[in-house]
């Protein structure tokens, strides 16, 4: 039973093949109804009774349904249908065309299947229309119609195949080549932070080897007092915590993992800002840290931007402003820990025993760049009281971002909750940057610039579709064009075929052969070749000539046809009568 089933479902797979969306289910619905309500008007109209109807309908609906499973096969059944064994098969036809030129691929077996297809439905038309009468003028017209119903349909529908397989093939190449970009890219990155990673380690980290070794010796000297002994240890802790920051930043910058990264991070954080703050009271800062709120979780890396702004803000005063007192904040809001670094004004004599201190500005703006991509902001400046103030407001959360602040205005407040923390009255939004991981600034891809590679694949999928195109408009102009010079000559066979009542009546019997032919026109076996079967029987060896009649037809179901007959040169005979169309 299983089997049976599997079976039936791939048979339906090869008969129907997908996939089934339901833009196709309306398509092919639609196509449907068109092919069986023109068979059935058209059988109806011609009088076929009403099983040849349903059966001829059947057929069509049939046929269409398995034109995209057998488009070939299909095509010429259709054109042997349309060759006059189903009345209304053209619509049939035109379908059929169009679904074998979007799914036949080979040139040479769509050419086949169409050179079929012409000749099956030339010889049924010749076959089962009895008023053909020269061959050659009828093959011309049965070829401009095919090339209407056939062949302009196939070309169209081959165009549009080929313009889906152009999109789809620069897409696939396009996408392909943004890949190979972005793995340039990072490999770029890479390589820069690794050079990054090498210079840090052999600079910073020789000096501060150096540093922690002569500290180390300096701490032992016996002629050191014990308080200058203990500013040498705190030095000496320093230098080895710089040595181990610098460690761990220089294995940031050599892993390009995420979870290296979120597991280095937590070493420095919120937790950490006690042992910051111990080591510059140690090294004689009057420093004071202040709690308010109830303290809540921040993201990884908007927990290492708290830590860095404390340890920026008073390593900043260390250098500009020793002596001074200091007061660090960690304030946690509803919505933001806010994280605020202020000292009053500096000790003038302390000021100048330390000298002026060498600094370039990069430790702020890294702050702000850092504060910006986890979704906080950062201000910096004079105090009201005299002195600096530094103070971030980062927002509460498990994922770096959650804040959305990359969503902010330009008016300082676009995109901020109502009752958000702000650090400054104007102008902090402004220097966020978009949301993204730390230190990460995203893959430097210029997606304006295409390679020579796609230009070339563009270009010549291009000149492909160029060229289809421009066979289908010669092949379309040259139908129009033969449909016209048709539909020209045909006027001119109706014309050498029909004559007025008045002709007809005015021409009398024994008239020479002469006279009457300088009456009548030239005559078309074209049109009236058919009658010579038709009407009454011909005088004995006398040969006839069969005209219309021009005049007005009441029953388009009949014509009536003018004979005249003649022998030894003279009229013998003339008769009128109608024959059925």
């Amino acid at each position: 039973m299983e089997a049976t089933a599997t079976a039936a479902r791939a048979l339906a797979r090869r008969l129907l093949p997908g996939p089934w969306t339901r833009t196709r289910l309306l398509k092919e619905a639609a196509v449907g109804v068109q092919l069986a309500g023109s068979c059935v008007l058209i059988q109806l109209n011609t009088d076929h009774g009403l099983l040849p109807t349903v059966l001829s309908t059947l057929a069509v609906l049939v046929l269409g349904l398995l034109r995209m499973a057998f488009p070939a096969t299909v095509l010429v059944i259709a054109g042997a249908l349309n060759g006059g064994i189903v009345d209304g098969a053209t619509p049939l036809l035109v379908v059929a065309s169009w679904s074998a030129g979007w799914r036949i691929e080979r040139p040479r077996n769509a050419v086949a299947a169409f050179a079929a297809t012409f000749a099956v439905q030339t010889a049924l038309t010749v076959h089962t229309n009895p008023w053909v009468f020269s061959l050659a003028r009828d093959a011309a017209f049965v070829s401009v119609y095919f090339v209407g119903v056939a062949v302009v349909p196939a070309l169209i529908g081959r165009y549009r195949a080929q313009r889906r397989m152009l999109l789809l093939t620069l897409h696939k190449h396009n996408s392909q080549l943004l890949r190979e970009r972005e793995l340039i890219a990072g490999q770029a990155r890479l390589r820069e932070r690794h050079r990054i990673a090498q210079d840090m380690h052999d600079s910073l980290g020789h000096q501060l080897a150096l540093i922690a070794v002569h500290t180390g010796a300096l701490q032992v000297d016996p002629t050191l007092s014990d308080r200058q002994r203990e500013a040498v240890g705190v030095l000496r802790d320093a230098s080895g915590l710089a040595m181990h920051e610098l460690r761990d930043v220089v294995g940031l910058l050599r892993d390009d993992t995420q979870d290296v990264r979120a597991d280095r991070a937590e070493l420095h954080g919120v937790a950490h800002v006690d042992a910051v703050v111990d080591a510059s009271r140690a090294a004689g800062a009057t420093v004071e840290l202040r709690r308010f709120g109830r303290a809540r979780p921040l993201g990884t890396a908007g927990d290492q931007v708290a830590y860095r702004v404390v340890q920026e803000g008073l390593t900043n005063i260390h250098k500009h402003a020793p002596g001074a007192p200091v007061t660090v904040t960690l304030r946690y809001e509803p919505d933001s820990l806010l994280v605020e670094v202020a000292n009053g004004p500096a000790d003038d004599a302390a000021r100048a025993a330390a000298g002026s201190a060498v600094s370039g500005g990069a430790g702020l703006r890294g702050l702000e760049e850092r504060a910006g991509r986890v979704g906080g902001m950062l201000h910096h400046g004079p105090a009201s009281g005299g002195g600096f103030r530094l103070a971030a407001v980062l927002p509460y959360g498990e994922e770096d971002g959650a804040y959305g602040g990359a969503s902010g205005g330009t008016d300082g407040g676009a995109g901020a909750p109502a009752d958000a923390t702000f650090v400054a009255a104007e102008g902090d939004f402004r220097r966020q940057t978009g949301v993204g991981a730390l230190g990460d600034g995203g893959p430097v891809i210029d997606r304006s610039q295409l390679s020579e590679e796609y230009n070339a694949v563009m270009s010549t999928r291009k000149n492909t579709a160029i060229g289809c195109a421009a066979v289908c408009v010669i092949v379309v102009v040259g139908g129009l064009a033969l449909l016209g010079w048709g539909a020209m000559k045909l006027f001119e066979e109706v014309d050498k075929a029909t004559i007025s009542e008045d002709t007809y009546r005015r021409i009398e019997l024994g008239s020479s052969l002469d006279d009457v032919e300088s009456r009548l026109p030239e005559g078309s076996d074209l049109m009236t070749g058919e009658y010579e079967s038709e009407g009454p029987a011909i005088p004995k060896g006398a040969t006839c000539r069969h005209f219309m009649s021009s005049a007005t037809k009441e029953n388009l179901e009949k014509e009536l046809v003018y004979r005249f007959c003649f022998r030894e040169g003279k009229l013998v005979e003339k008769q009128s009568f109608e024959v059925k169309l």
